[in-house]
């Protein structure tokens, strides 16, 4: 399938307008450029890497890019676009240079775009996770490398909710502990619980391309003869008997919700449940529902807005 590629070299101030407008067209989403990106100030707790190229960001004002289907109707869209944003000088808003300019694109290149911006990133204490399109040297003695090929399936691993999970893992995993990894995508934690000592993972999602790629990704990093990678709804596949020593599961709030009494008797004596997906609203909720199953609450994390908890089977 072919698309067009809308982009609109405006200022600053009128970004939310202009994707506003793009949005109503019927963008799905927009991409949005700007330089001031290459001299913001980031946090660094474990030294993630942010290598920003100068070239892909433009001299002055903002890029806004929005992608829309090549048909019959593309023409009067974006004269409708260009219209409606001229239209903001009615509200006195800066359009900067107002240039629009549009450009055909192969859905496969636009599919690969996003890969320029994806770069190695530690994440935890002995966890550093790196595309497989990337080079990238250990740098300490107990680092471990997580090489990651996400496809079509959701999720790079450097998502806060994801991090937060590594980060819990990497506290909590003992050698030759046992885990669940609820929800798996790409098989990101999978990963990491066998590479932080896990003796054996169970890693199950519903979603069967999330199935083929994190397949794809325990061979890659070599990890497929203790992580067993297949197709189940939340832990209602009751195939395997053994009791976990961890289940972790990077979902929403309302699913966590669904899991805890199937977490609960699938887990050891003193097993943990790590649960991320939380936002902030919805931590009370999470925290409540846990303690009034019978959870002990052992830990709570936060991380840009998103909660992660930590609790103890009695």
């Amino acid at each position: 399938m072919k698309w067009s590629e809308i982009c609109i070299h405006t200022s600053q101030e009128a970004v939310d307008p202009v994707s506003h407008i793009l949005h109503e067209s019927g963008a799905s989403g927009v991409v949005i450029e700007d330089r001031e990106d290459l001299f913001r100030e980031r946090e660094t707790v474990f030294g993630e890497i942010y290598d920003l190229s100068p070239e892909d960001y433009p001299e002055e004002g903002v890029l806004v890019k929005a992608y829309l289907p090549v048909n019959s109707f593309l023409k009067e869209t974006v004269d409708s676009i260009k219209e409606a944003v001229n239209r903001l000088h009615v509200f006195d808003i800066d359009l900067g240079l107002n240039h629009v300019t549009v450009s055909e694109i192969n859905e496969e290149e636009w599919a690969t775009q996003w890969k320029k911006y994806y770069k190695p990133v530690k994440v935890s204490e002995r966890i550093t996770i790196t595309p497989t399109w990337e080079e990238y040297t250990p740098v300490r003695e107990n680092e471990e490398v997580i090489e990651l090929d996400p496809g079509m399936a959701f999720g790079t691993g450097t998502h806060p909710t994801t991090v937060l999970c590594i980060q819990a893992l990497e506290k909590h995993l003992n050698d030759g502990d046992t885990v669940t990894d609820v929800g798996c995508g790409t098989g990101v934690l999978s990963i990491a619980s066998a590479k932080l000592g896990a003796a054996k993972v169970e890693a199950l999602d519903l979603d069967e391309v999330a199935v083929k790629s994190a397949e794809i990704n325990t061979k890659l990093n070599r990890v497929q003869d203790r992580v067993n990678v297949r197709q189940g709804d939340l832990l209602q596949d009751r195939s395997f008997d053994e009791k976990k020593d961890i289940i972790v599961a990077n979902i929403l709030a309302e699913v966590i919700l669904d899991l805890l009494p199937d977490a609960k008797s699938q887990l050891k004596n003193g097993g943990k449940l790590i649960v991320s997906g939380i936002i902030e609203r919805k931590r009370s909720m999470v925290k409540e529902a846990l303690q009034e199953a019978g959870w002990r609450l052992a830990e709570t994390t936060e991380m840009e807005g998103w909660i992660a908890i930590v609790a103890e089977r009695p």
